[in-house]
């Protein structure tokens, strides 16, 4: 059968059946997505039914207030986050400044970076980004060359949720313009990565030199043609609707 890889079908009917099996309670998961931009909607949705909680996940910001990952902060399954921005978010502003939630604070390449170090099985790195601020703090510093260096170590999950343009029925992935943002490396660094597409073809119809990221990184698929695709702040000129 053309979807099947090894034996193994790689498609799945739905979310939930995407995640069948993989999750369970104080997990670090690493999610996609820039602000609203490319994140896998149905699978956050799917993760908040499926009532997991006391999670670690890693993503550039939380989502907005009732959507994306800010769902997830509604029904508290979400314990720490490491990400980048949050400003976007009052419902995460609120539990941490109360102390109900836990952030490790990144700046957006380092976060890049981490992930990426950890999908290609580097420890750590040093970058000059942060030294001399609280970012640094608690961590070992080096000098190169007369600059100062912060060591960072790499992210790794232990399920990543991605979401793509469009899936080859090997699961090789094709990403959408800006909607590729953190995806690539977020599914690099999990070790299982679940997939959300809009479109499915079978093996041979993506051009190789189109390929965005390889199947070899993507071991579930799940079709969401229609996402809903909300844009977080819609600015118009005057006259315009």
């Amino acid at each position: 059968m053309p979807n099947m890889i090894g034996g193994v079908t790689k498609l799945h009917p739905d979310a939930q059946g995407a995640m069948d099996g993989l999750l369970a309670d104080n997990q670090t998961l690493a999610v996609g997505g820039f602000g609203l931009c490319g994140i896998p909607e149905a699978l956050i949705t799917a993760l908040r039914d499926s009532g997991v909680k006391g999670l670690t996940v890693i993503s550039n910001n939380a989502g907005v207030d009732g959507f994306g990952l800010g769902l997830l902060l509604e029904t508290r399954q979400i314990r720490k986050m490491i990400s980048s921005y949050v400003g976007e978010n009052k419902e995460f502003e609120r539990q941490f400044l109360s102390g109900e939630l836990e952030l490790e604070f990144n700046p957006q390449g380092t976060l890049a970076e981490r992930l990426r170090a950890g999908g290609a099985g580097i420890p750590a790195f040093f970058t000059r980004t942060g030294y001399g601020t609280i970012v640094a703090e608690g961590k070992e510093t080096r000098e190169f060359d007369g600059h100062h260096y912060v060591m960072e170590t790499a992210l790794k999950a232990d399920v990543s949720l991605v979401k793509a343009w469009k899936a080859d029925t090997a699961g090789n992935l094709v990403f959408r313009k800006t909607a590729r943002n953190f995806n690539p490396a977020v599914a690099m660094a999990g070790q299982v990565c679940i997939a959300e597409v809009e479109e499915i073809v079978e093996i041979g119809a993506i051009d190789p030199d189109h390929v965005h990221l390889p199947g070899i990184y993507v071991d579930r698929i799940v079709l969401n043609p229609t996402p809903e695709k909300r844009i977080e702040q819609r600015t118009v000129r005057a006259g315009d609707k």
